[in-house]
């Protein structure tokens, strides 16, 4: 049941009028799920739910579709002709000045930018000011319970165990004289999730030398390399749970095909196992001093790692995102060179820091990725290992 308490209550705390709702061919899945709307039904026609921040909510909705909201308490509004639609929704709204919807101001936050500007417009011809929902969105979207971080956990465990097998196998294969090929490595990959009831929508990623400077290279039949001695070997993958409300875990590591390490490809690493403790360390204090912090200042504070060490220019994506039942989440990202991110850290909610340096030019490519979870308490934490220095695979015990 959704809780217009706790919707009002965060509505007051942002100090807004109201949130309006609206949706059309079902467009917002944001507004969906928030409002636990079943999506089996079709529909057509537009539909409003606007929820004040004090007093009773109002629904608008078609009169050949006036069921539409009926799981939702409220003064049910029903229009026929486009004039009444927008009479009746200037009247819902009343005397409100500032209302939230899924807009944001010059798209900056595109996971959250649904309305229509029509629409947009319409709402401000009646003198209100709308402003983004972002912020709403992410303590209604991404906010996970205890048990949702301890499903995070458990598919930690399987997810470490899978990245483990993978590199003891690419490392046996070689041995035996038998060379996998990326995409050999990536079916073995997705075998062992699938076997340990593990559901991801696509990947996961094997990428070796120019393969690993993509950083969404997708390993095929046709465009795998096989792997060989001396071979950079990143892997990324990401799953969860094969069950209602699974919380996905997602992590990059990095081997190395041979009993050691060269220096010049461990410096390189080190440089993005810097940024990205430089910015656990920033969220960890932040918190623990109880100061607010937005996901462009902790992207900004791993991005200065990368570039002080003269790889800015190859560190070409945000440093990570939001987690949730999707991999990629609609809570505040951690970027603020794709879009800014002005959204706050919230407890509750969990994200990737993924630094990256990519030069496919020169048959090299780096990323490390963890995942962050920040319990309602403010505490800060990580689950499962967290890789330190590039791994000799050949050094691994096979047994």
């Amino acid at each position: 049941m959704v809780d217009i308490k706790k919707i009002q209550e965060a509505i007051k705390s942002f100090n807004m009028d109201g949130w309006l709702f609206y949706d059309f061919h079902d467009r917002d899945a944001i507004a969906h799920r928030i409002l636990q709307i079943d999506t089996k039904r079709f529909t057509t026609r537009r539909w409003y739910y606007y929820i004040p921040a004090e007093g009773e909510p109002q629904k608008l909705v078609h009169k050949i579709e006036s069921w539409r909201l009926d799981n939702l308490p409220g003064e049910k509004n029903a229009y026929l002709p486009w004039q009444q639609q927008h009479e009746l929704l200037k009247k819902i709204l009343g005397n409100a000045k500032k209302v939230a919807m899924q807009y944001s101001p010059n798209n900056s936050i595109p996971y959250v930018s649904i309305v229509d500007g029509g629409t947009i417009e319409l709402v401000r011809s009646f003198g209100v000011e709308v402003v983004s929902s972002a912020d709403l969105v992410s303590i209604f979207e991404s906010h996970l319970s205890k048990e949702d971080i301890q499903m995070h956990i458990e598919a930690g465990k399987v997810m470490q165990m899978v990245k483990d097998s993978a590199f003891k196998e690419i490392a046996r294969r070689i041995k035996s004289g038998n060379n996998p090929t990326e995409y050999e490595i990536y079916e073995y990959m997705l075998d062992l999730m699938h076997s340990n009831n593990m559901k991801c929508e696509d990947g996961p990623i094997v990428a070796v030398n120019e393969h690993a400077g993509d950083p969404h290279f997708e390993p095929t039949k046709a465009n795998s390399h096989k792997i060989k001695d001396g071979d950079v070997i990143l892997l990324d993958l990401w799953a969860k749970k094969n069950q209602p409300g699974g919380i996905y875990y997602d992590i990059t590591w990095m081997g190395y095909a041979g009993d050691k390490v060269p220096q010049n490809i461990e410096d390189i690493f080190q440089v993005i196992r810097k940024a990205r403790d430089t910015a656990f360390n920033l969220v960890k204090e932040s918190f623990a001093a109880g100061k607010p912090l937005h996901g462009w200042e902790v992207d900004d504070a791993a991005r200065k790692v990368v570039v002080d060490a003269g790889y800015g220019e190859y560190f070409i994506h945000r440093t990570g995102h939001n987690i949730g039942e999707e991999v990629h989440g609609n809570g505040a990202h951690i970027d603020n060179l794709e879009t800014k991110d002005d959204r706050k850290i919230l407890p509750g909610t969990c994200f990737s820091l993924e630094p990256g340096i990519y030069m496919p030019e020169k048959f090299l490519g780096f990323r490390t990725e963890l995942d962050v979870y920040i319990t309602d308490e403010g505490e800060v934490n990580v689950a499962g290992a967290v890789q330190e220095i590039m791994i000799p695979i050949y050094t691994l015990d096979l047994a």
